[in-house]
C-alpha cells in the first residue's frame, strides 16, 4: 500500500488522569485541579457527607504535578512541574492524589472500545494509541466520530483524534483541536496547518534540538522545511538532519506496530524529603521493598520474566547513579528481585542523602503465569 493510501489515526485521551478524577468528583468541573498529591491529599468527608478538598496552597514537599485540568493549565500548571512552583501559580487549585488503578481501568475500557472497530492498534501508553484505519471502508469523518462516541459511551470521557496519512501527522494533529477534537489532515494541509506550528511540536525535536534550531533562526516547522539541508547537516549530522527534512514536509513511513515487546519494567519514587541511608533506613527499606513488589506485579500482570535487575539512585546533589546485575536465570517474583537489587545497592556509595530510588527489571522474555510472593525483609546495606 502506498503512503498516500494509508489512514493512520492518533487517539489521545483529553487530560486523562484529571478527567477520570472529575468523574469521581463532578463538583470540581470547571475548576483548576492538580493531580499528584499523596494520600494526604485525599478529600475529607464530614458527618453530613460533604466533601472537603485540599488546596494546592497548603502543599509542602518535593512532589511533581502528574497532570492538571485545562483550567489549571490556563494558569500555567503543567505535568512534571514541581508542586511548590504550581502552588505559587495556582494557590486556589484543588489538589488530589493519584489513583493509578483507576487510570489503568479506564485505559483498558477505552482501548477495548476502539478494538471493536479494528485490531490494528499500537498501544503507546495509558492514554494514547495509534490506529491503522486503511482497510476500513467508511469515510474518515464519520468513522472518527463513531470511534469518539464509542470511547465516550465506554468511559464517560472525551478524546481527541486526528486521521492523517501517517503517524507523524496524526500525532501532531491530535493536539490541534483539543479537547474533544476530530482533525482530518492530508499532505496538502502541511503548509497551512503544520508549517505555522513551533518546531518543538514535532515529536522527536526535544528542548536541546529546539534551542539549536533557534540559534539558526528556525523557530517554526515551516522555517525547518525551508532550511538549507547543508546547514542542518553541519549543525546536527547527516542522519538527524535528514530526519528533520522529512518531518518538516510531513513524511513518515513508520507502520503501526500492533505487537511490541517491552524492553524493561521499572518503578521509582521521589521522596518528599531527602532520606539519610543510615538514619532513615526503615523508611528506605520499606520504599525499596514496595518498589520490588510493584515491579513484580507488573511482570506478573503482563506475563514476563527478566534476567537483569537494576537500581537507580539520585542523591541530594542531583547526581544519578545506576547499577545492574544479570542473573543466570530469569526472575519475576518480588523476593528474587529484591535480593538482586540489594546486591546492586552494595556496589553504590551510600554516603549522601537520597532524593529518588528506583528498581528495574530488563532483558525481558515472555513467561507463563507468575506468582508474586511477598519479598523477604532482609537488611539493606544502607548505613
Amino acid at each position: 500500500m502506498s503512503a498516500d493510501a494509508r489512514r493512520i489515526a492518533h487517539l489521545d485521551m483529553d487530560a486523562f488522569y484529571a478527567s477520570v478524577e472529575l468523574l469521581r468528583y463532578p463538583e470540581l468541573r470547571g475548576r483548576p485541579v492538580v493531580i499528584g498529591g499523596g494520600r494526604s491529599a485525599t478529600p475529607e468527608v464530614d458527618e453530613q457527607g460533604q466533601r472537603h478538598f485540599k488546596q494546592l496552597r497548603n502543599y509542602v514537599g518535593r512532589g511533581v504535578v502528574t497532570t492538571s485540568t485545562y483550567e489549571a493549565r490556563a494558569l500555567g500548571v503543567f505535568s512534571a512541574m514541581g508542586m511548590m512552583k504550581a502552588a505559587r501559580l495556582a494557590p486556589d487549585a484543588v489538589l488530589l492524589p493519584t489513583d493509578f488503578d483507576s487510570y489503568r481501568r479506564y485505559s483498558r475500557l477505552f482501548k477495548q472500545a476502539v478494538a471493536a472497530f479494528t485490531d490494528q492498534i499500537e498501544d503507546r501508553g495509558i492514554d494514547e494509541i495509534y490506529i491503522d484505519l486503511s482497510q476500513l471502508p467508511e469515510a474518515s469523518a464519520p468513522l472518527g466520530r463513531r470511534i469518539k462516541n464509542a470511547v465516550r459511551e465506554a468511559t464517560g470521557l472525551t478524546c481527541s483524534i486526528c486521521i492523517a496519512p501517517n503517524k507523524l501527522l496524526a500525532k501532531i494533529g491530535s493536539e490541534l483541536d483539543k479537547p474533544d477534537g476530530l482533525t482530518l489532515l492530508t499532505m496538502d494541509d502541511v503548509p497551512t496547518r503544520i508549517w505555522p506550528l513551533p518546531a518543538r511540536k514535532v515529536n522527536g525535536i526535544g528542548p536541546k534540538a529546539n534551542e539549536k534550531l533557534a540559534t539558526l533562526g528556525i523557530t517554526t516547522v515551516g522555517d525547518l522545511a525551508a532550511a538549507d539541508p547543508a546547514v542542518l547537516q553541519t549543525a546536527f549530522g547527516r542522519s538527524y538532519a535528514s530526519w528533520l527534512g522529512d518531518v518538516a514536509h510531513g513524511r513518515d513511513l513508520r507502520p503501526v506496530v500492533v505487537e511490541s515487546e517491552p524492553k524493561s519494567m521499572s518503578r521509582e519514587t521521589t521522596f518528599e524529603r531527602d532520606l539519610h541511608p543510615r538514619h532513615d533506613r526503615p523508611t528506605l527499606s520499606a520504599a525499596f521493598t514496595g518498589l520490588c513488589v510493584r515491579v513484580a506485579e507488573d511482570l506478573a500482570r503482563k506475563g514476563y520474566v527478566g534476567r537483569t535487575v537494576g537500581i537507580k539512585l539520585r542523591y541530594d546533589d542531583f547526581r544519578t547513579v545506576t547499577r545492574d546485575l544479570t542473573l543466570p536465570e530469569p526472575v519475576a517474583d518480588a523476593t528474587a528481585i529484591r535480593r538482586a537489587a540489594t546486591e546492586c545497592l552494595k556496589r553504590v556509595p551510600l554516603v549522601r542523602r537520597l532524593r529518588l530510588l528506583g528498581v528495574r527489571v530488563s532483558a525481558l522474555e515472555p513467561a507463563g503465569a507468575v506468582a508474586v510472593p511477598a519479598p523477604e525483609q532482609g537488611e539493606l546495606p544502607f548505613r
